[in-house]
């Protein structure tokens, strides 16, 4: 059954928004330590996660034991404020928390967010999804487009451009073992877009009979770095995605060009690298072929690319080319763990005392390496054909999920407007009377690159990634040029 089709939703869009956040996404595919002929290891996604300030107790949340009380396909949810005595009361945020319990599971339990408009509960749902694999969504929700920035102190005020200012909007923690979702049972651990797209897809039709007044409204699937991944295999069933590595193999072949463009290495260097191309292509096409173990090899081979770029531009930030890394710590997102592993908060969200937050899971980044480098823009061109609006959006400044790469996998794709498309003019986008990006589009296809922003768009440039999202969603991001 097509979740298009359920009577759950009234009507479904494709929001294809690659900048692929690939931060901790790509503890492999972002590795910057070395371009050794071994294979990724978890130590190496550790690495990672240290170099984002990010330091989890627990590698994975597993609860040993905790059957009681698992009733699959229930969600057990409640209204909170995170402003404690001195903000609004529970009864004036529209804020909600919650756990769905995965019934294609043994003891799965998936935790979510959900921000009604503050502007108009008639505004589309949106759901969004962080990458990683293995990050939960509040990366997202603090530091790019949701409701609330943290402070260093810990407290929390309003984002003016969170997304809650033009949608009612979800933010769910998946795959299972992520954020605050856990489970009893490491069988429950997800390997492939299959069982993650199953649960999410039994989630969203719980949510939606949870919350039958927002039937009626139209609803986006968003995300983020390998939610290029998530999105397409869920909008198989109906819908989208959002900051995506969506086609691995055109994405990889883009990063010398882009680097050499934007000079991060030297010509010499370029054609040193030029060489292990065709390694990476054959390994790619092995992959979707056989699929399995060679899967992984492809991952290892094109790996390489992105790695040997790395030692010859030395300490670069890969997230945004114009700044450096301090140290390992391209960027300080620890706050956010610490907060929400305070009691008070936990008790607050209706989280059990004893689970750690886990933003980034090193088990559950490892459970999907034979899926990494699987083409998901596959099933995208179907979804254009009946007419579902995608949107990909990339920040200039981004060097891991660039994009050159995006741009190249969009025109490579093979639909009828693919000609129309690849042959559209590029007009400026404009936000307040000032040029924010450039646009390519053909009918349902558009392609925005953003000025000024690196990897996260809408912490870069916030209001540029709300009027974005606010412009498309009513159907004239084509309006907003001149």
């Amino acid at each position: 059954m097509a979740l298009a089709s359920s009577p759950s939703l009234s009507k479904v869009y494709l929001f294809l928004v690659l900048l692929l956040f690939m931060s901790v996404s790509s503890s492999y595919a972002t590795s910057r330590f070395t371009h050794k002929r071994d294979y990724p290891t978890q130590s190496q996604a550790e690495k990672l996660i240290r170099s984002l300030n990010l330091l989890p107790k627990d590698s994975v949340n597993i609860v040993k034991g905790d059957h009681v009380g698992f009733v699959p396909g229930k969600i057990v949810e409640k209204k909170f404020s995170l402003f404690c005595d001195s903000g609004p009361s529970i009864e004036d945020l529209g804020h909600h928390a919650g756990y769905y319990s995965l019934p294609h599971s043994k003891a799965a339990r998936m935790f979510y967010f959900f921000f009604e408009s503050r502007n108009n509960k008639d505004d589309p749902v949106v759901i969004w999804l962080t990458g990683g694999p293995g990050c939960g969504s509040e990366l997202a929700l603090f530091y790019e487009n949701g409701p609330f920035h943290i402070a260093n102190n810990l407290s929390l005020t309003w984002n003016d451009y969170g997304w809650d200012q033009a949608s009612n909007i979800l933010f769910v923690d998946q795959p299972t073992g992520t954020g605050f979702s856990y489970s009893s049972e490491e069988s429950d651990i997800r390997h492939d877009e299959t069982g993650i797209s199953n649960d999410l897809y039994d989630f969203l039709q719980e949510f939606f009979k949870a919350h039958p007044e927002f039937v009626k409204n139209d609803f986006y699937i968003t995300g983020e770095s390998y939610a290029g991944h998530y999105v397409p295999a869920l909008a198989s069933r109906g819908f989208a995605i959002g900051n995506g590595l969506t086609n691995p193999a055109i994405q990889y072949q883009a990063y010398p060009d882009f680097a050499l463009d934007n000079g991060i290495i030297t010509n010499a260097e370029y054609d040193n690298i030029s060489k292990l191309i065709p390694g990476c292509e054959q390994a790619a096409k092995t992959c979707e072929n056989q699929g399995g173990q060679s899967c992984a090899t492809a991952l290892y081979i094109c790996q390489n690319i992105f790695s040997l770029i790395l030692d010859y531009a030395g300490n670069i930030n890969y997230y945004d080319i114009r700044k450096k890394c301090v140290g390992e710590l391209c960027y300080d997102f620890g706050n956010v763990e610490e907060f929400l592993n305070q009691k008070k908060v936990k008790s607050a969200l209706g989280v059990r005392d004893d689970l750690q937050y886990v933003l980034c899971s090193t088990t559950v980044h490892a459970a999907m390496l034979q899926d990494w480098m699987r083409n998901m823009e596959v099933g995208i061109p179907s979804l254009l054909e009946d007419g579902i609006k995608l949107l990909v959006y990339a920040g200039e400044e981004d060097l891991i999920c660039n994009w050159l790469g995006n741009s190249r996998w969009a025109h490579a794709m093979e639909w009828s407007g693919q000609k129309a498309f690849g042959t559209s003019s590029t007009v400026k986008f404009v936000v307040d009377g000032v040029e924010a990006g450039s646009l390519n589009s053909y009918g349902p296809l558009s392609f925005l690159k953003v000025h000024g922003a690196g990897h996260m768009v809408p912490m870069d440039q916030p209001k540029v990634a709300l009027q974005m999202l606010k412009s498309w969603m009513g159907g004239k991001l084509n309006a907003s040029f001149y």
